[in-house]
Formats: structure tokens, C-alpha cells, sequence
């Protein structure tokens, strides 16, 4: 059964940038575009690569090993390599906190 489980502090991840949290063994990208929170598996689905480490272009997450781009939004692989889209993982802010469902 899927619970919310607190990763962060609002405070801790800025607009336009990406934070790697922890959730139950599970790291996940978490990034703010817009106002809005998403959280996206910590894996390039191409080569396993580090996406927390990566760049955001707009709703875009950027592997830094080769380039393959995902939507922090739904997950979908918009770029080569990469061909299988990234699990994606709602999440909400109750008061000062951030919360995924894992």
C-alpha cells in the first residue's frame, strides 16, 4: 500500500533547481518549476545515470551522462538515448513539509 512519506522542507528545493531525497531506500529527483513540486526516480532509464545530477530545462530533466531528457511531469523520455520513460511519484506540501507517495 502506497504512503506519503516526508522527503524535505519547502524551503530546501528552489525554483528551477533538483534535490536528490530519500524515501523508503528510494531516491528520487525532486524539482520546483512553475511553483510546483515533482519528484521523478533518481535513475536514467538509459544507463542508470544520476538524473538528481542533472540539468532542468523548463519541465525537461537532463542525464548529465548522455543527454537523454525526461518530463518531470510525467516521466515520458523526450530525447535519445533513452526510450523508457521514468517513474514519476505524486507529492504534496502540507504545511512546510514535502511528501511523496511511495
Amino acid at each position: 500500500m502506497a504512503e506519503w512519506v516526508k522527503v524535505a522542507q519547502s524551503d530546501q528545493v528552489s525554483e528551477g533547481q533538483v534535490r536528490v531525497v530519500e524515501a523508503h531506500g528510494q531516491r528520487l529527483a525532486l524539482s520546483r518549476i512553475g511553483g510546483e513540486l515533482f519528484a521523478v526516480q533518481d535513475l536514467c532509464t538509459h544507463d542508470n545515470g544520476p538524473l538528481g545530477e542533472g540539468t532542468l530545462f523548463d519541465d525537461l530533466i537532463e542525464c548529465p551522462r548522455h543527454g537523454a531528457r525526461f518530463s518531470v511531469r510525467t516521466g515520458q523520455a523526450v530525447t535519445l538515448p533513452a526510450v523508457v520513460p521514468v517513474k514519476t511519484y505524486p507529492v504534496k506540501v502540507t504545511g512546510n513539509e514535502i511528501f511523496v507517495q511511495i
